[in-house]
């Protein structure tokens, strides 16, 4: 059983402030509500304290105090996660927010990102040197929850996984040590977090290889939602067999007011978002079977790789009501696509959508135990989000959600991409790590064998 903060004399929590360079926020400071709030509105969890920790030292002082006094702790990167595994009730939140810096070392392409930055900090900052790192597609997402998890974004099948781009971190462990993980030293931890989540202790600085992307072709194509089927069923193999220079992921959405044209506004459609990253010249032959099959709608040119990145970003703002489910499916088969005709017919708010993103190209040839990211062989994680800025229906965005899972998950290949889960519970821990599970027991057992690093997809010692 774990102490709740407000148990602990008063002298301990002094001393504890005294010996952090950054704050601690209590509840009774005029700071607490603004800083437990998280990207998920539905998430309402409060805290003891938050350590709004300015450097690695303030990491080692918060994990000590948590460990020393048997609190609760959570470790809060951007504070992207689904769930809200960023928070917890009455314990510590160690908040990473204050540790930032993005350093490019252009002789070799390599970037030293501090544990609370945001991929759109690190976009900024190597799009001046024509550089790129796999991540995401909602720039706003910390780098430490979508790198820890594995991290699936528009340039995976040119350049992996945010994990296969990971060269070393820096982090602190369950004993208040200060290590670094990389594939010469602590080789078991440097395994266990390309994937394996927050659970092996709190990163406070990653160091990623780089790639040359500067500028790229990009954009939406939008069909009805009526021809969904026929467009996934010619997507599965179109997207396969298509050079790894072309990503695009496809997706069950309603067009919202700004900024598309007014002609498709509130309609629900079937879109394929594309990322290229190939010859310009050859680009016009390598799309022409997608304009043949007579999108209505097709916003397709060059722009810079953040621009991408942060094409979502006003849509989908901090604050609004979100629900998540998640799945890994290896073709998509009729069966598959008649839910997905059936479901993205009934999207109940113009926000909530459902996103497939190929796995396939240089994130398919890392081997099945690199990494703990199982699912090499799957082709598409796919993702199901309720979204209002209405709280009042939150309700109807998970019933949606949950209903469509379950329409799906028969379907599917087992297992999903953690940074796409919410707390669904041990065995589905299990089925996304498969057969890296007990791997990553044995290395949790080593590190953390109190299970002091627990609110996440936790693996149990």
């Amino acid at each position: 059983m774990k102490n709740a903060i407000k148990e602990l004399a008063p002298q301990i929590i002094k001393t504890f402030e005294s010996q952090l360079k950054g704050k601690l926020i209590s509840p009774s400071d005029t700071a607490y509500n603004d800083t437990r709030k998280v990207y998920n509105a539905m998430i309402d969890k409060h805290p003891g304290l938050f350590a709004m920790c300015q450097n690695a030292d303030d990491v080692m002082t918060a994990v000590n105090f948590a460990r020393d006094n048997n609190v609760l702790v959570a470790i809060r990167g951007g504070g992207h996660n689904g769930g809200g595994l960023g928070l917890c009730n009455d314990g510590l939140i160690i908040d990473l927010s204050g540790i930032k810096f993005v350093n490019v070392n252009t002789s070799n392409n390599t970037v030293k990102v501090g544990g609370g930055n945001i991929w759109n900090e690190v976009d900024q900052a190597t799009h001046e040197f024509g550089l790129a790192i796999p991540s995401g597609m909602i720039s706003s997402t910390g780098v430490g929850g979508l790198t820890l998890g594995g991290g699936v974004g528009y340039l995976s099948r040119k350049y992996g996984l945010t994990i296969d781009n990971l060269l070393e971190a820096e982090m602190v462990l369950a004993d208040g040590s200060f290590v670094t993980v990389n594939a010469n030293e602590n080789t078991d931890l440097f395994w266990a977090i390309r994937g394996g989540g927050g659970n092996f202790g709190v990163v406070t600085s990653f160091t990623f290889q780089s790639h040359p992307v500067k500028m790229l072709i990009g954009g939406p194509t939008l069909w009805p939602i009526e021809r969904v089927e026929e467009i996934m069923a010619w997507y599965d193999t179109f997207i396969q067999e298509a050079t790894e220079d072309l990503n695009g992921f496809i997706a069950t959405m309603v067009i919202p007011e700004s900024p598309f044209p007014e002609h498709l506004h509130n309609k629900k459609f079937c879109g394929i978002v594309w990322c290229y990253v190939g010859d310009p010249e050859k680009f016009e032959k390598i799309f022409k079977p997608v304009l043949d099959l007579n999108p209505v709608f097709a916003h397709v040119g060059e722009m810079p790789y953040p621009a991408l990145q942060t094409l979502f970003d006003g849509l989908l703002p901090a604050g609004l009501q979100w629900y998540w489910r998640a799945d890994f499916f290896n073709a998509l088969t009729p069966k598959i696509t008649a839910q997905h005709l059936k479901f993205g017919s009934a999207i109940p708010t113009s926000l909530s959508q459902m996103h497939l993103y190929p796995i396939t190209g240089a994130a398919s040839r890392v081997g099945a135990t690199e990494t703990p990211w199982a699912y090499r062989d799957a082709k598409y994680a796919g993702v199901i989000v309720g979204v209002s800025p209405n709280a009042k229906d939150a309700d109807k965005i998970t019933d949606w959600c949950k209903e469509y899972y379950d329409a799906l998950h028969p379907y599917s290949a087992g297992g999903a991409y953690s940074n796409f889960m919410m707390e669904e519970g041990q065995e589905r821990v299990k089925a996304s790590y498969k057969h890296n599970y007990d791997r990553l027991v044995k290395i949790k057992k080593a590190y953390d064998p109190e299970n002091l690093f627990r609110v996440n997809q936790n693996i149990k010692p």
